[in-house]
């Protein structure tokens, strides 16, 4: 069985009030998802599930989807502010969505198969997406044998400013024992990579992996999930901000010993619009690849 492609794209509303999935960023307007989706075809992912807010319906239909129609087939499910357990209500004054383990919980009902997780908005490379799909068709059929594609953190910079990543610990064997947000990460003037906290600065090796919220994940994950989703909502269910975030049930998964998580290397560059001056470059990029011939004049 081919493994499932999970696109989280809830939170992509613009504020401008599109949706951002449409910003069209290569040369034929093609968007940041679009070579996600083509990037898994090619290496062999087998459906595409995309998690969205339902007010986005007809248009993420009309203008993405449709798109797809017989290259690979595409599933929706939605992500809403509501959907909590038997018990729960969402306490007066909440407008932030519950994070993205929350979203990853939307899709339990139509992923039946092993399957990546992955952003809307990030362009993750052709190569990070072979890793995955060869790694997911080697779990089949196991629980708990989890994994995440460790960016190097030199590979995930913005020249628009600081970017906020998940810097990994390892083991000797390469699984995953930490991951700590920084949220201040930029390379500086001197040319070295550092993050940047209220206690002050420190270094960060130029192969440092990163978590890019792109993850190999078994359907066992969904029941681990809803476990530890009601132990979040008795502890921050009432707080108008606190969000459940995958790093979060992966940590408490591997510290329980119910799951393992292996860290794979990619030589790929992230890239993504994280600021408005990031876009020329981006769009630049996106007509290098196409120059140089790793992408085909149309993707669709």
């Amino acid at each position: 069985m081919k493994p499932t492609l999970f696109v989280l794209a809830a939170g992509m509303g613009s504020r401008y009030g599109g949706l951002k999935q449409l910003d069209g960023l290569g040369p034929n307007g093609e968007t940041i998802m679009d070579y996600s989706i083509y990037d898994a075809i090619q290496a062999g992912f087998g459906k595409v599930v995309f998690v969205i807010r339902r007010v986005f319906e007809q248009d993420f239909r009309d203008k993405i989807v449709s798109k797809y129609e017989g290259r690979i087939p595409v599933e929706l499910c939605f992500q809403d502010l509501n959907s909590l357990p038997a018990g729960f209500t969402v306490p007066e004054g909440r407008e932030k969505p519950w994070g993205t383990n929350h979203a990853v919980l939307m899709g339990k009902d139509v992923i039946k198969e092993p399957f990546a997780v992955i952003n809307a908005d990030d362009y993750y490379g052709r190569e990070s997406f072979k890793v995955l799909a060869d790694y997911l068709t080697s779990i089949e059929g196991t629980k708990g044998n989890y994994a995440m594609v460790g960016y190097r953190v030199c590979n995930t910079l913005s020249e628009g400013g600081t970017v906020a990543r998940g810097v990994c610990e390892t083991n000797a064997e390469g699984y995953l024992t930490k991951v700590t947000e920084r949220t201040k990460i930029i390379r500086e003037e001197d040319g070295k990579i550092r993050f940047i906290e209220p206690e002050g600065k420190e270094e960060l090796a130029e192969n440092t992996p990163v978590s890019m919220n792109m993850w190999a994940l078994t359907p066992d994950y969904f029941q681990y999930s809803e476990e530890y989703f009601v132990e979040f909502l008795k502890e921050h269910g009432q707080e108008l901000k606190s969000e459940f975030f995958i790093p979060l049930v992966i940590d408490k998964l591997i510290n329980s010993g119910k799951a393992t998580c292996k860290v794979l290397d990619t030589p790929s560059k992230w890239f993504g619009v994280t600021y408005a001056t990031d876009r020329p470059a981006v769009v630049a990029k996106f007509k290098e690849l196409h120059d140089t011939g790793l992408y085909p004049a149309k993707l669709f």
